[in-house]
């Protein structure tokens, strides 16, 4: 099992509040890449749009569970979500898009300006704030070792699982290459892909959130090397 923080221009975002937003069924996280293929006619409104204003070329992706073919079933079902700027784009016959996107920082939508022929809202920048008990914050390190940890021993099983040769021996690899707890915690939360990870305001509850889920899947898998 493999495991595959661009910080900028606050003062942009501050300056330019009213971001487009594009509702997709997966959870963008600062510092992941995003892959898109853009061919529906609103999203290439967006896109045109977006593209052509070479100072500023980003935009919010929130998480939504509508029904990608029925623009009208566009709902906001989170209200915090992450920008993604455009690193790289071909268009394509019909304008359609190739675009490679890179999570920047989280946002929470304020207020909804419109929705055609794509949405616009109005956002707000969001930071991690301190943990729910400040005394938490001195153990940050100490969860992104435990969570790196857990990372490595599920390769391990999962690779005697898999049937490869190094089922006992520890996993040597830089899965957290230096990070710090705080982006560490938003690229482990990116395998997770889940809109609740998203939601946490602090990077103490995340990787402790991350430890426990990785905690229980380390055991699953125990169990089942067990069986072998």
């Amino acid at each position: 099992m493999a495991f595959p923080s661009a910080s900028l221009p606050l003062i942009q975002l501050i300056i330019q509040p009213n971001s487009p937003i594009f509702p997709l069924p997966l959870v963008l996280f600062p510092g992941a890449m995003l892959p898109l293929y853009i061919s529906k006619s609103r999203d290439r409104i967006m896109m045109n749009n977006l593209l052509q204003t070479e100072t500023d070329q980003r935009f919010g992706v929130l998480f939504s569970n509508s029904n990608p073919t029925d623009p009208s079933s566009a709902s906001v079902e989170v209200e915090i979500g992450c920008v993604a700027e455009v690193v790289n784009h071909q268009i394509l016959r019909d304008d359609r898009f190739y675009l490679i996107c890179k999570g920047q920082e989280r946002f929470r939508i304020s207020d909804i300006l419109r929705t055609e022929p794509y949405m616009v809202a109005a956002i707000n920048w969001l930071e991690d704030g301190p943990p729910p008990d400040p005394a938490q914050g001195n153990d940050i390190e100490k969860l992104a070792s435990e969570v790196e940890d857990y990372m490595k021993d599920i390769m391990r099983i999962s690779n005697r699982l898999e049937g490869k040769k190094q089922d006992n021996q520890k996993v040597d690899v830089d899965i957290r290459k230096g990070q710090f707890p705080t982006p560490f915690s938003f690229y482990v939360a990116s395998f997770f892909n889940s809109p609740t990870e998203q939601q946490l305001e602090d990077a103490v509850t995340r990787l402790k959130r991350e430890r426990d889920t990785l905690k229980s899947t380390l055991n699953l898998l125990t169990d089942a090397s067990a069986l072998l």
